[in-house]
Parts: C-alpha cells; sequence; structure tokens
C-alpha cells in the first residue's frame, strides 16, 4: 500500500473564551466557587490550551451533525469504570476514524457452534480488539502567552443573597495540528498485537462476505515469511470517511461557556497537505513575536514555511493549500501571496475553499491509489 498522509495545521482566534476548564480553581481565589481554564507554563510564561481529546470530541459532533454520522453507541461496564464502543469500523465510521479499545470474552464455542463448558461453566476466550486512531491531533494551544483574567460574576435571578462566583477568561489566537492517515481509513488488521487487532475472526468474516476485499501488508510477516493480509473497505466507503473527516472542520463547534462566552472555533488560517510520510511538517510555522516585549502576539513565520516546503518537497504529494480568513492577520496578506507566487505546488485560498479545493485533490489521490 502506497503511505498517504492529510497533514493539516489550523490557528483559531477566540476572545473573552474559557474553551476548556480544569475544574474548581485552587489557590490565588477566595471564591469557593471559582472556576479555572486549562492552562500549561512553558519557559516560565502562561499558555490556555483545548485537550486533545475536547477537540476530538467537537470533530466527532460536527461529523454527526453536519454530515449524518451514526455514532457508535456507548456501553458502561457494570461494576466498572470503564466505556466502550462498539469497536464496529465496518458499521461505524467513528469507530475507523478515531480507534477505540473494547477489552472482552467471549463464550467460546464449538465446530458446531455449541458454548463450550468445563466443570459445568461456559468457557471463555479473549475477544479484546483495539485500534489506532487513524486520526491524530494536537491540543489547541495558545500561540503567544497571554494574562488569563479572573472574572467576578453573580447568580441572582432567584430569591434571597445572591450567589457570587468567578471565572477564568482569555483571548488568544491558538494553533493546533493534525494527521489522518488515508493509506488506514477503511483498512483493518488481525495481528495479535495492542493497536492492531482490530476486528474479531466473525466481523471480519462479515467484512469480507460483504464486500470488503484482502490484501497483504508487505510490512508484516508471518513465521512462514508470507505477508499478513489486511481488510479493506471499498474505495467510495473510505473517500467518504476521509473527505468528511476534513470538511467537517469547516463547521467545527464547541467548547465550554459558549452560553456566556461564545466563541468562534472554527480555522481562520489552515494548511493543507498531501504527504508520503506520517511525520508533521508544519508544526512550527506559528510563533510568538517577541518584538514587543510588553505585548507577544501571535505570528506566522513564513521564512519557516519556506523551508518546509523546501525541505519536505519530495515527501508532499500535489498542491499544498493555505486558507486565510480575512480580517485574520491581514498584515501577512500580501506576503503569503508572494509565498504562494514562489512555489507552483502552492495556492491561498479563503478557508472555506481551501478545504474544499484540497478535498477535491484528495479524492482524486485517493482513487487513484
Amino acid at each position: 500500500m502506497k503511505k498517504l498522509t492529510v497533514q493539516g495545521f489550523i490557528l483559531i482566534d477566540v476572545d473573552v473564551a474559557a474553551l476548556n476548564n480544569a475544574g474548581k480553581k485552587s489557590g490565588g481565589s477566595n471564591d469557593e466557587n471559582g472556576v479555572a481554564v486549562k492552562k500549561i507554563s512553558k519557559n516560565g510564561k502562561v499558555y490556555p490550551y483545548v485537550s486533545g481529546q475536547a477537540w476530538r470530541y467537537w470533530w466527532r459532533e460536527s461529523l454527526r451533525v453536519n454530515h449524518g454520522w451514526e455514532m457508535s453507541p456507548l456501553t458502561k461496564l457494570a461494576g466498572k469504570n470503564q466505556v466502550l464502543t462498539e469497536a464496529n469500523p465496518i458499521a461505524y465510521a467513528d469507530d475507523d476514524i478515531f480507534g477505540y479499545v473494547s477489552a472482552t470474552k467471549d463464550v467460546k464455542l464449538d465446530n458446531d457452534g455449541n458454548p463450550v463448558t468445563k466443570n459445568g461453566k461456559e468457557v471463555t476466550e479473549n475477544a479484546t480488539v483495539t485500534r489506532v486512531s487513524t486520526l491524530k491531533n494536537s491540543a489547541l494551544v495558545a500561540v503567544a502567552s497571554t494574562r488569563i483574567e479572573e472574572h467576578f460574576s453573580v447568580a441572582a435571578r432567584h430569591e434571597g443573597d445572591p450567589v457570587p462566583y468567578t471565572k477564568e477568561e482569555y483571548s488568544a489566537v491558538m494553533k493546533g495540528m493534525f494527521s489522518l492517515d488515508v493509506s488506514q481509513v477503511g483498512t483493518f488488521s488481525s495481528y495479535n498485537k495492542t493497536g492492531f487487532q482490530n476486528l474479531s475472526k466473525p466481523r471480519r468474516e462479515d467484512a469480507i462476505a460483504n464486500g470488503a476485499i484482502e490484501l497483504p501488508d508487505t510490512s508484516v510477516r508471518d513465521a512462514k515469511g508470507n505477508p499478513k493480509m489486511l481488510v479493506r473497505l471499498n474505495k467510495d466507503v473510505r473517500l467518504k470517511r476521509a473527505k468528511d473527516t476534513i470538511l467537517a472542520l469547516k463547521a467545527l463547534s464547541g467548547g465550554a461557556m459558549q452560553a456566556a462566552n461564545m466563541a468562534d472555533v472554527t480555522p481562520k488560517f489552515i494548511v493543507l497537505a498531501s504527504t508520503t510520510s506520517g511525520n508533521h511538517p508544519f508544526s512550527h510555522i506559528a510563533v510568538e513575536d517577541k518584538s514587543n516585549r510588553y505585548a507577544f502576539e501571535a505570528s506566522i513565520n513564513l521564512d519557516a514555511l519556506r523551508e518546509v516546503l523546501t525541505d519536505y518537497k519530495s515527501q508532499i504529494i500535489g498542491t499544498v493549500y493555505i486558507g486565510k480568513r480575512k480580517g485574520f492577520m491581514d498584515e501577512f496578506q500580501e506576503e503569503l501571496e508572494k509565498l504562494a507566487s514562489e512555489f507552483e505546488n502552492v495556492k491561498l485560498l479563503p478557508v472555506n475553499e481551501a478545504i474544499d479545493s484540497y478535498c477535491e485533490q484528495l479524492e482524486s489521490q485517493i482513487k487513484h491509489s
């Protein structure tokens, strides 16, 4: 199989936001009802962030609401602090894209399909299946350090004394990156290895009976030197799942405190490229501008972007699409246009047009893979 990976980088821009909270505030607040946002320190400075898990939740919701995905049902195991999906990537696209762990045991059956018993009890066997997520993403973290403000609020609509509380809020440009391993979308293994035992034997047989094909994985061989076999869904299913995943970014929504601190979390700047490797090249193209020591700002490092486009030229397939929303970082518009003119395989477009155009290219790449 040819390696094909979608590499994406985004910037979002939020004001007076509290997108991902860390629970009760401790230290520095006299208010027991204080709520803190998630933040992290680097080089002595503080950066608010949104966890990768929260971003993935927004992503799933966008796929469910805007692309009609039926999500894999969740089951909480009785007496255990464990929740499992159906672990059925054949029927549920989110199990395919976001991965799963299902640690269970099934009753062992004999050749006639009857339960095997021993000492009057049914014999069970390991039926654990796991799948490494084909979609990997970072946290969304502020590009520049920012002061997180604690604001006083009060609940006063009820009778009696008002109830005071505090909440933390911030304004920030936040960066995130993601990779989608397209070569693994709709493609499943059953090796006895964590993350690669994707399908149980019955589910594998059902998939093949319903049109899935088997193909050799030349990178993994058995004791006799023969390649292990993979199960792959048809191209139309794989194509839809991959395209929907990227298109969902256009309508991304989510975050804590949206009722009173509504924030638009759709990308205001995006870079999309197809590569032949899993290494993400765009992680450092947004940087903290330290030219003003009193007010650090988010900035796009165009020299770093030029370097990536040059150094990874042999690994980039097709066109690199850069999208920028008008009104966001307009001071870089002219320089971005200049950069796009320097590289034959770079196009600068509005954000949604860049996403649509990239997905058209991805469709062609999958059809010819």
